[in-house]
């Protein structure tokens, strides 16, 4: 059964008011709370480890799969193993992330492995959002692993979100790209307070024509770090970008460290970065409509994380 608070947390991380169409497996303080599968897309538990397997058959399309993880006991310390095997010619949307509600005095952890092994010519979106709540003096963890295996002509579009509240986070992509296939992702973070995030991904284009566009947007209050890490690896005729844009505060710091190898001739690759405070004339010019500074920072903050 799933509470009053663990609903709250799936609207926040899933989008999630009634219980989803399609297949879904939501785990609730380290137990399966509820799964479904359907033809097309099977879910098994994995029997070695904590951790399921989801299958998409061939040729699936216009389906979805939904596996949010919610935490609202203190004290909960988990890694989860989740393999995902897409089937050639598929076009699939993935729903993950994780919420957690900690009022304790014990740090609460979520770690998920993901394993993305997408077939040929198939189009996958994947949603992994981070939402962290309670007035505890424990922690909230999140320290998420992603592998995605791109085949020859595939595609994957990734969306990162840490929404706030996450107290401390590593995340940690890999990406290995074969001819023609592309990847894109585009990170989304906020923190503040004495939070910590760092973000290492590590993107190989091994295949002639394939192609990478990582972006992160942030934005870093009052005494929080963050780091962004982007290597690219160029081995064949490719495009690879990545790019860092942030909006520093307070006594926020902001660490950027580009990693552009090039292997072969004709690989292109670019790295950009950004980092400042928001400009003056910015809150200036919405303060002539009415605001506050502080309301035209958040108007700002919030365009920015769009």
């Amino acid at each position: 059964m799933i509470d009053e608070i663990q609903k709250r947390l799936l609207a926040e991380i899933a989008d999630l008011h009634t219980v989803p169409s399609g297949a879904y497996n939501i785990r609730a303080n380290s137990q399966m709370a509820a799964r479904n599968t359907t033809a097309n897309i099977d879910i098994i538990s994995k029997k070695d480890v904590s951790g399921i397997d989801i299958r998409i058959k061939p040729g699936t399309k216009n389906e979805s799969v939904h596996i949010p993880v919610v935490l609202s006991a203190s004290g909960i310390k988990e890694t989860v193993y989740n393999d995902f095997y897409i089937g050639e010619n598929c076009d699939v949307v993935i729903v993950a992330g994780c919420g957690i509600h900690n009022c304790g005095v014990q740090d609460s952890q979520h770690d998920g492995v993901h394993r993305f092994f997408v077939g040929k010519n198939s189009k996958v979106k994947y949603v992994e959002k981070h939402y962290g709540e309670g007035d505890g003096r424990a922690k909230r963890i999140l320290n998420p692993v992603t592998e995605a295996y791109l085949e020859e002509g595939s595609s994957m579009e990734m969306e990162m979100v840490q929404i706030k509240g996450v107290d401390s986070t590593v995340r940690t992509t890999k990406a290995e790209l074969a001819a023609n296939a592309s990847l894109v992702v585009r990170e989304r973070l906020m923190t503040h307070g004495t939070q910590t995030a760092k973000s290492i991904y590590e993107t190989y284009l091994n295949g002639d024509g394939a192609s990478a566009d990582v972006v992160s947007r942030s934005v870093a209050r009052e005494e929080s770090f963050q780091e962004f890490s982007s290597r690219i690896t160029g081995n064949a005729a490719c495009k690879g970008h990545t790019e860092c844009d942030a909006i520093i505060m307070d006594k926020a710091r902001v660490l950027a460290i580009p990693q552009l190898d090039a292997n072969n001739v004709d690989a292109e690759l670019v790295h950009e970065a950004a980092i400042g405070k928001i400009a003056g004339e910015q809150i200036i010019k919405l303060m002539t409509l009415g605001l506050t500074q502080e309301q035209a920072e958040e108007q700002i903050i919030n365009g920015f994380l769009k």
